[in-house]
């Protein structure tokens, strides 16, 4: 398989940049995060989105600001290691608030401050800076380390779950499958490659894609906007659709399975997910269709009994009054001048004022609805008569 070509996140050490997700697919624009401030607008404003995405970026803005502060400011705030593991814990904590349905931001967190404090525990880290700056390392190290893990986990998604589509989906005559996909799960979403687009990369490069779908994705338009962007750019035969119109596209062509990502998988296998998800598991349900959920171990919550105990965060009711997009004008004026950074988005009121808006930002998919579960160790099926996935035997064994 070849590399991702698309970065939503650049980064070396004390440098990071992430793609402004909110200006696509009309303009490429990538902004400097200079710290958790920085880390926390960008997530919360859904600058950077995905959990896989969130979690990384969340665990490198803090990598930037220690490496700052260690190696340039030398603040005597941060001039032992349990200093450095306090500073660590609260910028972490912070952290979390930026997005509270995301576990993979939650998963990361507890891991880099276990090992921070670990580190500086240690009988050989000294009460000074050189100990300090110890700890800081290893914190950074491990934020670093979780790049280049996003990423063949993600091809090992792919992996595992074009193989077992094509192993228990209906195939066209010419052998190959059509899928759906909601959101957005790609390289945009990750670091890399991604999860449920990254599923459909590998149908595509094994020659077992006839053709994909995507949602439009409203209220936020993720798949018009960036999945779509990304199968353009990846010249993978696709087609948007409405996010209304999947019962009907069930019916009519063909569909052998709907990919998804997740937020979060709760420890019976109930999913949250970005809204809709819901609706498509039960016309998936109803149609006969495979319904494959494709998230990394790391948004997997053993801790969270079932879909009942997740927390739905509700957003702005903007995002339902209000879309975003280019004019007319913007569109002539990139032709004439073959220049993206000319495009200017405009916001558009399309609802009546005064009216009420409800705008949960995810949905619960219970795992009755759930064919499978594929993660980068494999994938969680139920036994035969079940509805509950043994996802902790199953990860016990891997």
């Amino acid at each position: 398989m070849s590399a991702p070509t698309l970065e939503a996140i650049k980064y070396r050490r004390g440098h990071l940049e992430v793609l402004d997700q909110l200006l696509l697919p009309f303009e490429t624009v990538y902004e400097v995060v200079r710290g958790v401030d920085d880390g926390h607008m960008v997530i919360r404003t859904m600058k950077v989105r995905g959990a896989p995405a969130i979690a990384i970026v969340a665990a490198l803005s803090l990598a930037v600001e220690l490496h700052v502060e260690i190696t340039h400011r030398a603040s005597p705030a941060l001039a032992t290691p349990a200093a450095v593991a306090a500073f660590v814990e609260a910028k972490l904590e912070h952290l979390k608030t930026s997005r509270p349905t995301a576990v993979n931001l939650f998963e990361a967190a507890g891991r880099l401050l276990r090992l921070v404090r670990t580190a500086a525990t240690q009988p050989s880290a000294t009460a000074d800076a050189a100990g300090a700056a110890a700890v800081a390392a290893a914190y950074i190290g491990a934020a670093e380390a979780m790049l280049a893990q996003d990423i063949q986990d993600n091809k090992n998604i792919g992996r595992f779950g074009a193989e077992f589509i094509l192993e228990h989906a209906a195939r066209k005559g010419n052998g190959r499958v059509r899928v759906l996909t909601h959101c957005n799960t790609g390289s945009l979403a990750t670091a890399g490659w991604g999860t449920a687009l990254g599923i459909i990369r590998d149908l595509h490069a094994r020659g077992g894609l006839d053709h994909a779908f995507c949602t439009e994705t409203r209220p936020y338009n993720q798949g018009s906007r960036l999945t779509a962007y990304e199968l353009v750019y990846e010249k993978i035969p696709s087609t948007l659709v409405c996010d209304d119109m999947v019962s009907a596209l069930l019916k009519q062509k063909d569909i052998a399975a709907i990919v998804v990502g997740a937020d979060r998988v709760a420890a019976n296998g109930d999913t949250a997910n970005k809204i809709g998800t819901y609706q498509l598991a039960i016309t998936a349900k109803y149609h006969g269709v495979l319904f494959i959920v494709a998230a990394p171990s790391t948004s997997i919550d053993l801790e969270t009994p079932n879909g009942d105990a997740i927390v739905i965060e509700e957003r702005s009711p903007l995002e339902v009054t209000h879309i975003r997009g280019r004019t007319l004008d913007d569109e002539a004026n990139v032709k004439e001048h073959d220049s993206p950074a000319r495009v200017t988005t405009t916001s558009i009121e399309i609802a009546a004022r005064g009216i009420n808006v409800w705008n949960p930002a995810f949905d619960v998919a219970p795992q009755s609805l759930i064919s499978a579960i594929v993660t980068e160790k494999g994938v969680i099926t139920k036994a035969p008569g079940q509805d509950s996935f043994p996802i902790k035997e199953f990860l016990a064994s891997h």
